[in-house]
């Protein structure tokens, strides 16, 4: 048990830090690029909702062997990760910002669930039918300490620009959009 437990959170891990593959990379950037370590509860849960449609669609690909165009969705990836980044290039961003706006806690499920259709028929060949309970749930660990990982790091580097190094929020936000953004059109086209 505690092998099973140990093994797939280790490779939920690494399936988020895997350099081969940065789309997880680019999206928890530029999800957590906004926020400040004061805002980190708001942060950790938007984390956890992808974490949780990433682990929804893993387990409806293993129990309902749901059919999909793998194509689409390799496609789908790095179009949701330029939409995320999408609010980085805007200089106002009212709606975006709003407390009560639900826009970003449910585009991030949906595009948990996408990224994780990505991975879906891979893992399903990994499971073990007698574990794959505690094996879905020791993967979703090991993607949901990665992306805490990669949250905690983009939290520190702002601090380093925006306070230490005192560069504009809205200069640094842009940079690492059109960043992120330039990268995710290089996959899309590699993609089409």
């Amino acid at each position: 048990m505690m092998d099973t437990l140990w093994f797939y959170s280790d490779l939920g891990f690494w399936h988020v830090i895997d350099w081969q593959g940065l789309d997880h990379f680019y999206f928890i950037v530029t999800l957590a690029l906004p926020f400040t370590f004061k805002q980190g509860k708001k942060l950790l849960l938007w984390v956890t909702l992808f974490t949780i449609g990433h682990t929804l669609s893993l387990v409806g690909n293993f129990y309902a062997e749901i059919q999909f165009s793998s194509y689409l969705i390799e496609l789908l990836i790095p179009i949701t990760i330029g939409l995320s980044s999408i609010p980085l290039l805007l200089t106002k961003k009212h709606f975006f910002e709003s407390e009560k706006s639900w826009f970003f806690p449910i585009m991030t499920v949906l595009f948990g669930i996408i990224h994780g259709l990505g991975f879906g028929r891979y893992f399903s060949m990994l499971i073990p039918e007698d574990a794959a309970s505690l094996s879905l749930f020791s993967f979703a660990i090991g993607v949901e300490l990665a992306q805490i990982f990669i949250v905690l790091g983009v939290l520190f580097i702002n601090v380093l620009v925006l306070q230490i190094f005192k560069m504009n929020r809205q200069k640094w936000e842009f940079l690492i959009g059109a960043m992120v953004l330039s990268q995710v059109l290089v996959m899309i086209f590699e993609r089409i």
